[in-house]
């Protein structure tokens, strides 16, 4: 059961709150502009007076959303995954690889399309580094081949296309919502969340 005071929940408060007040007074359009992810302003060849500085955007575009669709889709998500992580690896750890997989989804964005000046909103690059530690805590691969590891890797790569495919679900049942999908910052984000968790579980019982 998802207590109120876990780092999941104030997550998916905040978000809920700042996305809303984004899509009720500022407009999605304008919110995107101001507070999203947009490469071409880490190159310097955007720029945009009065936005947020473009080295905070890889976290407060997590905050924003293409519309109440989008939100809904991520809330749902990073409930049921990061309630379960946050079980293993603890508060910290949960702030922590949302953080990382945050920054590493935009940067894996920005390297895909370094000079792209649509923005990138959302934050399903976040929430994929918490799929990525879910995959490897709660996972069960089917023995396709002899070696384990082989198996929870192939294991791995279907979350990460089940998830991938939910996104674009939303973006279809969104239309005019304006999400985009951001395949590369997914990766990215579920990579991230992969290669943490051996330092998280090393940091969480590092007293034991």
């Amino acid at each position: 059961m998802l207590q109120l005071r876990s780092a999941t929940a104030i997550i998916a408060i905040v978000t809920v709150a700042i996305s809303a007040i984004a899509i009720l007074f500022a407009g999605v359009d304008f919110a995107a502009v101001f507070g999203g992810f947009i490469p071409a302003r880490v190159t310097g060849q955007l720029s945009l007076p009065g936005a947020l500085p473009a080295f905070l955007t890889p976290w407060s575009s997590a905050l924003l959303h293409g519309g109440w669709l989008h939100l809904a889709i991520n809330m749902l998500m990073l409930i049921f995954v990061g309630s379960q992580v946050e079980r293993v690896v603890g508060a910290p750890g949960l702030v922590f690889a949302y953080l990382v997989g945050a920054l590493v989804a935009a940067a894996a964005q920005f390297a895909v399309d370094p000079v792209s000046t649509v923005p990138l909103v959302g934050a399903s690059g976040a929430i994929s580094a918490l799929f990525g530690l879910y995959a490897l805590f709660f996972g069960r691969p089917k023995q396709v081949t002899r070696n384990l590891t082989v198996n929870r890797w192939i294991h791995a790569a279907w979350l990460l296309g089940a998830w991938v495919v939910i996104q674009w679900m939303a973006g279809v049942l969104a239309g005019g919502e304006g999400v985009l999908l951001a395949t590369p910052a997914h990766i990215g984000g579920f990579i991230a969340g992969m290669l943490l968790q051996r330092p998280l579980l090393l940091w969480r019982y590092r007293k034991a």
